[in-house]
């Protein structure tokens, strides 16, 4: 079993989970709900028109509204040194600003689907956290293609790296070499390399409160040819505190956090979202 591991990590084959040497005892199959929820903030402002020439913002400001659904679930598999998960995430969301004299604007803040399979495998298994290879797939659309145009986001992405997981805090904290294939511009397909560190940690507070962490930095390396929107780096950093209301509902501030720079933009561009998020939050044990 020792030489069946110490090839597992130098190969970084994580996928013959199912060899005849792997002890079958000690399965478990979840159904972990991470999120259901609702993110929502609303500012309503009356008669703004007769005080735009206020010093106090508060009354001159716009209406202004903000709802995001978020779905994030995973069926995780463990067995003996193996954690295989497959998730999907979605999430969708829009800002809504009402000006006194002029017309309602829409705009989308989020707009992600992305379906993952991940597996790891523990070459060292400690008291508190595992350690060893990883492997990754992925597909990252949206609901809606932005900015009113006919190219919805496509990307295939698959990873290959090392993770510290299956701890009581650290869930997830990984490095690992990345290869994407975007295909969101039928004329333009493009193969790129990057480097990427991810993480996902929660923390217990005290009972029933807990905060939640979880995000990416993703540095791209190499381009198969030059698309000017594609990205040279990409940070996206989500923080969250869940108080539980009755049973498995919960409550509490969240900060969303996205900065990133495309290939021909001289600026970085960012989008930060504060707000109070309501969600469901369990577990179930098929096996």
């Amino acid at each position: 079993m020792k030489k069946f591991s110490v090839f597992m990590c130098a190969a970084l084959l994580p996928f013959v989970a199912y060899a005849d040497d792997v002890d079958l005892a000690g399965k478990e199959l979840i159904l972990n709900i991470r999120r259901i929820g609702l993110d929502l903030s609303k500012t309503t402002v009356r008669h703004s028109g007769e005080y735009q020439g206020s010093p106090i913002s508060a009354l001159s400001a716009d209406d202004q509204e903000f709802i995001k659904g978020v779905f994030d679930t995973a069926l995780e598999y463990k067995h003996d040194r193996f954690n295989w998960d497959n998730s999907l995430f979605m999430e969708y969301g829009r800002t809504k600003i009402k000006p006194y004299d002029g017309e309602t604007l829409v705009n989308e803040s989020a707009d992600k689907i992305l379906a993952t399979s991940n597996l790891n495998y523990a070459c060292w298994d400690f008291d508190s956290f595992k350690l060893g290879p990883m492997v990754r797939a992925a597909y990252e659309t949206e609901f809606v293609p932005a900015n009113d145009s006919d190219n919805r986001l496509k990307v295939l992405r698959g990873m290959a790296g090392f993770s510290v997981f299956d701890s009581p805090i650290i869930k997830e904290l990984y490095i690992a070499g990345v290869y994407e294939y975007d295909f969101t511009y039928g004329h333009d397909q493009v193969s790129k390399l990057a480097a990427e560190i991810g993480w996902r940690l929660e923390y217990g507070v005290r009972d029933g409160v807990k905060l939640s962490t979880n995000g990416y930095y993703r540095e791209y390396l190499d381009y198969s040819q030059y698309v000017g929107t594609d990205l040279e780096r990409d940070l996206s950093v989500v923080a969250r505190m869940d108080t539980n209301l009755w049973g498995d509902f919960t409550m509490g501030p969240y900060v969303q956090y996205r900065r990133a720079k495309a290939r021909d933009a001289e600026h970085y561009g960012s989008n930060f979202i504060i707000g109070i998020s309501f969600n469901y939050i369990t577990k179930f044990g098929l096996y």
